[in-house]
C-alpha cells in the first residue's frame, strides 16, 4: 500500500510538509547560481511574462552571452516545450537566455540586475523568483512542492546553519503570489507542525 503524502492546506493550496522540515538559505558562493545552468528546459514563463521579456530584452543585449543574443534574435526570447508549456528559450542545451556572468563564473540573472539597479520594472518571472518551489495547477487547487536536487545541497547546509527553514526561507516570493495573509497563514501552520514534532 501507497501512503499518501500529508500536505499543509493553507487557502486553495496544498503546501508540501517540506518547506516546514527542509532548511534552506541560497549560497550562491557555492552553488555559482548552477539552477539557471542545468536541465533539459527553459524557466516556465506566462504567456504574459513572455511578453515582457519580449519589452526588455533588448535593453538586456549588452549583458547576454553572445550566443544567447543570437538565440533570442532568431528563436525568440521563449518556446513552447513538448508538454505544451512556454519556457525560457536556452543556449547549448544549458544557460538560460537571461543568464550573466560575474568573475569567479557565477552566474547571475541579466533581469534581476536591472531589476534591483532600477533599470526595469520586472524582477523575473514568478517560477524563477519562487524557486526551488515549483508549482503545479490543478482545477480546484495549486500544489506547491520543493524541487530538490543536488546543487541546492549546500543552500539545505547553510539553512541548516543558520537556522532558516526553506517557508522562511521563500517568505518575500510567497507573499508576492499568495499574498500576506496566506504567507502568515502558512508560517503559523509550519510553526505549529515543528512544535508538535518535537
Amino acid at each position: 500500500m501507497i501512503e499518501e503524502e500529508v500536505m499543509l492546506q493553507i487557502g486553495n493550496a496544498l503546501v508540501s510538509l517540506d518547506l516546514a522540515e527542509r532548511f534552506f538559505c541560497c549560497d550562491l558562493d557555492k552553488c555559482l547560481g548552477e539552477c539557471c545552468i542545468e536541465g533539459d528546459a527553459g524557466a516556465p514563463i506566462t504567456a504574459d511574462e513572455m511578453k515582457k521579456l519580449q519589452q526588455i530584452a533588448p535593453a538586456l543585449k549588452d549583458e547576454l552571452l553572445p550566443e544567447a543574443v543570437k538565440v533570442i534574435e532568431n528563436e525568440g526570447v521563449g518556446y513552447t516545450d513538448e508538454e505544451g508549456d512556454i519556457v525560457t528559450s536556452i543556449v547549448n542545451g544549458r544557460n538560460c537566455v537571461f543568464t550573466c556572468y560575474a568573475p569567479g563564473g557565477k552566474c547571475l540573472c541579466a533581469i534581476e540586475r536591472a531589476y534591483r539597479e532600477g533599470r526595469c520594472d520586472f524582477r523575473k518571472p514568478v517560477s524563477c523568483y519562487l524557486y526551488p518551489l515549483r508549482l503545479t495547477e490543478y482545477p480546484t487547487f495549486t500544489a506547491v512542492n520543493y524541487h530538490r536536487w543536488k546543487i541546492c545541497r549546500s543552500a539545505e547546509a547553510n539553512g541548516r546553519e543558520k537556522g532558516i527553514r526553506l517557508y522562511q526561507f521563500m517568505k518575500q516570493p510567497l507573499i508576492e503570489r499568495f499574498g500576506q495573509s496566506w504567507y502568515d497563514e502558512l508560517a503559523m501552520a509550519c510553526e505549529a507542525y515543528l512544535e508538535e514534532q518535537k
